[in-house]
């Protein structure tokens, strides 16, 4: 498809980029290289959005993601604009997925080696463990393969065409259990309630409580299982190098510049002004932040309603996070690990009223123990509690969220020399001031109910020139989701120039182009 980067008057194509996640990066790299001016503006220091890092006498521990799953979406974007993501940064894939620990002494490790795992779960919990983990992960694959074209890759999924899909293929509806919560098929597949604890963890990957969230969900496990990668360095490697790669492309980086409006004059975007003080024209704007945030007006009036309000409530978890570098003592860490608690309900039912679990499942990521390697010397921890996001008023005290955290590990053995201070703590609240308007939802909306994932916002909005990218957008949460979101977005933008172009004659010496100017008519939702 050949694209017009040239608007009425001959000249480039302006677009602004407002945040530098995912999502911001992945449509800046793909619209830079088809030609178009492309501003990125970030508030923070760093490119990377929620992949950030603090400073640690060990060097940088990401606060932020940790998991890195489907490769091939960082692959195809890398490849799309002339480069190989091998060149910019080193994947290093882990055989051990994670290693799982209950406080009855238990312990489970899963290995991207489909019959290793099955055998672990086998030495686990028994044969019929066995069976009922087998036929599991066959479901995963199957509810995978069934919602990635359809659903993930889609620009614009739309319910009519999935419930086609469905009905076409009716072995999927008992996978789907369209009636049921995660935690509710996961009680029908699992006898063993410690695996129904594991695999119900999956719903926090995308900021919901397996209690609410959709079955569907279990198809995350076979994301997982096809493979989890290190970067290294740290995630916020991959950020730096897609910025890297944008800006080679020819985008504008502009990092600590924080947006303050989006300017709209006769209907149309036409600048983002900056708090400090600059006015930069644009004829399209990708917005990579909480779509709440233009809902608050954060952005100024005009796109107050560019996205609905079903688009981004209700909200979904955040997080209690602790980033430092200690010396770990007692339990073998691997590189990912979970420390369950006794009764996920006394963690999910808490966090449901808006106040810390009683007894948290507890997320850590040895930042320096890939592939097997105990480090000498002080290593980089990040240490996850799943919260309730922040609507305002008071935050429960950071001395309750220490003892629900470093205590319960010591229960494993686990121990930590020096704790970290309090600065090291992430809560609700502090995310919230980091990505203003998301309340400290990690993740936008929430996926509660079957049909959460066609209530988030896709990449047009109601206002021409708006576009969405980001966790908060469709397809959702997660790093390669926010990343395909870019893609999205920038689809979007070409598509509509290219719908434009092909709607007036072009620019001739001395004449005057005629049409519409302003994006293609936005599809009804």
């Amino acid at each position: 498809m050949r694209v017009n980067t040239r608007d009425m008057t001959g000249n480039t194509e302006r677009v602004v980029v407002i945040g530098a996640g995912m999502g911001g990066l992945a449509a800046g790299m793909r619209l830079a290289h088809a030609g178009l001016d492309v501003t990125i503006l970030d508030a923070a220091r760093a490119p990377g959005g929620k992949m950030r890092t603090l400073d640690t006498v060990a060097g940088p521990v990401d606060a932020g993601p940790t998991v890195l799953t489907m490769r091939h979406v960082f692959d195809a974007l890398f490849d799309d604009v002339g480069h190989t993501l091998e060149d910019h940064i080193t994947l290093e894939e882990e055989a051990l997925l994670a290693r799982h620990w209950w406080p009855d002494g238990s312990t489970l490790d899963l290995f991207h080696d489909a019959e290793a795992s099955e055998q672990a779960v086998l030495n686990f919990a028994g044969d019929k463990a066995a069976r009922e983990f087998r036929d599991f992960s066959n479901k995963a694959a199957k509810l995978f393969d069934a919602f990635d074209a359809p659903m993930m890759q889609a620009e614009t999924p739309r319910l009519s065409a999935h419930t086609a899909h469905v009905l076409a293929n009716p072995g999927l509806i008992p996978a789907m259990a369209p009636l049921s919560s995660l935690a509710g098929a996961l009680k029908r597949q699992f006898s063993d309630p410690r695996l129904r604890q594991l695999f119900g963890r999956y719903a926090t990957y995308v900021g919901g409580s397996p209690f609410t969230a959709p079955a569907v969900l279990a198809l995350i496990w076979h994301v997982e299982a096809s493979g989890v990668w290190r970067v290294r360095g740290g995630m916020h490697n991959l950020a730096k190098a897609m910025a890297g790669v944008a800006t080679s492309l020819g985008a504008t980086l502009k990092l600590q510049t924080p947006a303050t409006r989006i300017e709209v004059q006769g209907g149309d975007i036409c600048a983002v002004h900056t708090e400090q003080g600059e006015r930069i024209p644009a004829d399209k704007i990708v917005f990579n932040g909480d779509p709440r945030a233009l809902r608050e007006g954060l952005l100024g009036d005009a796109p107050r309603n560019a996205v609905p309000t079903q688009g981004t409530e209700p909200r979904s978890l955040s997080a209690r996070v602790w980033s430092f570098a200690a010396t770990a003592t007692g339990a073998p860490l691997a590189y990912h690990n979970v420390f369950f608690g006794a009764d996920p309900a006394t963690e999910f039912k808490p966090i449901a009223k808006g106040h810390l679990p009683e007894d948290p499942t507890l997320y850590i990521c040895a930042q320096d123990r890939g592939a097997g390697h105990v480090p000498d010397g002080p290593e980089r921890f990040e240490i996850i509690m799943n919260a309730a996001p922040h609507p305002g008023g008071p935050e429960e005290d950071n001395s309750t969220c220490r003892t629900r955290t470093f205590p319960q590990l010591a229960r494993f053995g686990l121990r930590f020399s020096p704790e970290p201070p309090d600065s090291a703590l992430t809560t609700p609240k502090g995310f919230d001031r980091l990505f203003p308007a998301s309340q400290g939802s990690l993740y936008g909306r929430s996926p509660k109910g079957m049909m959460a994932a066609f209530q988030r916002p896709t990449a047009r909005t109601t206002l021409p020139g708006l576009y969405l990218a980001g966790g908060g957008a469709h397809p959702g949460a997660g790093v390669p989701m926010a990343t395909l979101s870019g893609r999205h977005a920038a689809a979007a933008i070409l598509t509509d120039l290219t719908s434009i172009s092909k709607s007036r004659p072009t620019v001739t010496p001395g004449g005057m182009s005629t049409g519409s100017a302003t994006a293609a008519p936005t599809p009804s939702r």
